[in-house]
């Protein structure tokens, strides 16, 4: 598979799609953005506009001048889904938690229009057939599994993307629960704060998906990005981050008897965010063996892809 293969991105203006999309322009590939003309939910939570501060309108601005190929349509809408997907040869999917369900639709077209090469379904996060998560998050990663297995039974060529922990979501404030910026004064850890965790910017799980999307190697695989200079503890990341400004925090370990119960108690976001702290940085769902027969590590895969480190990151909120 090469980079004149046909690309479309569902999801092109979220968190991660617009990523995506940027990084297939950038390897070549003819570009597709399938385009709702409804708004989604603008309510998103402070952290996630943080990190992604530009609105739809610029990033469709940005993309038309980029020379990407925006197509109407809806994933809810099969006629004008199919037509897209009739156009292209890959398909990857970067729909939000509220819309995993709904890719049953994308894998009947897929299946109807009979040309598609690879699809690659909403994950983006954890492997979700690897992990010991709790809920709300638990119930999102079901979820993902079943997508899984309907694409299998279907029959359908794809790659799973497994990028474990976004630093726009978990880094840029150290995992703190209605923090922008990282701490400087003091910091919460969750468990023991020894427990290694995968972190990897939004730009290069982009550049690594479509890698993956170009790879025949990747076909019918899961690949992991678990990057050697981000594969770090909790503790490992805070002592980064006391280096560059020259202090020592504050520190408070919150046991994971006392995260559960957090959990529970909290709404929306803070209930969601603790559960995906938890599962990375107490239960270790980044910590796995993988199995050469179903799986890829993306940095041994692509050792020439200069990915942004931790440290690095940290750099600009110093």
């Amino acid at each position: 598979m090469a980079a004149e293969n046909k690309i479309l991105i569902l999801g092109a203006t979220g968190a991660i799609g617009r990523h995506i999309v940027w990084a297939s322009v950038k390897a070549g590939n003819p570009t597709y953005a399938l385009v709702r003309k409804t708004e989604g939910n603008v309510n998103k939570p402070k952290l996630i506009t943080a990190a992604n501060p530009d609105t739809k309108e610029q990033l469709l601005e940005s993309f038309k001048s980029s020379g990407v190929i925006l197509l109407d349509g809806d994933m809810n809408d099969h006629e004008s889904l199919l037509k897209a997907i009739k156009q292209v040869d890959v398909v990857i999917c970067a729909a939000g938690r509220l819309l995993i369900d709904d890719q049953v639709k994308i894998i009947a077209a897929i299946k109807e229009a009979g040309n598609i090469k690879r699809f690659f379904p909403s994950e983006f996060g954890l492997d979700v057939d690897r992990h010991d998560a709790v809920e709300p998050v638990r119930g999102v990663f079901e979820d993902k599994a079943k997508i899984r297995r309907a694409i299998e039974a279907e029959g359908i060529p794809y790659t799973y993307l497994c990028c474990h922990a976004f630093t726009g979501y978990f880094l840029r404030n150290l995992a703190q629960l209605d923090a922008t910026v990282p701490p400087r004064d003091k910091v919460v850890i969750l468990g023991d704060g020894n427990v290694k965790g995968a972190y990897v910017t939004e730009a290069d799980v982009g550049t690594y998906t479509i890698r993956a999307a170009n790879d025949p190697r990747t076909l019918n695989k899961a690949v992991h990005i678990r990057l050697p200079a981000n594969y770090l503890t909790a503790n490992e990341i805070v002592s980064m981050w006391e280096k560059k400004i020259g202090k020592t925090l504050e520190k408070t370990y919150v046991p994971e008897e006392k995260v559960l119960k957090d959990i529970q108690e909290s709404s929306f976001p803070n209930n969601y965010l603790l559960a995906l702290y938890h599962s990375q940085q107490i239960k270790g769902d980044a910590v796995y063996e993988i199995d050469p027969a179903k799986d890829a590590e993306a940095y041994e895969y692509y050792p020439d892809v200069k990915y942004t480190t931790a440290d690095e990151y940290l750099d600009q909120f110093v």
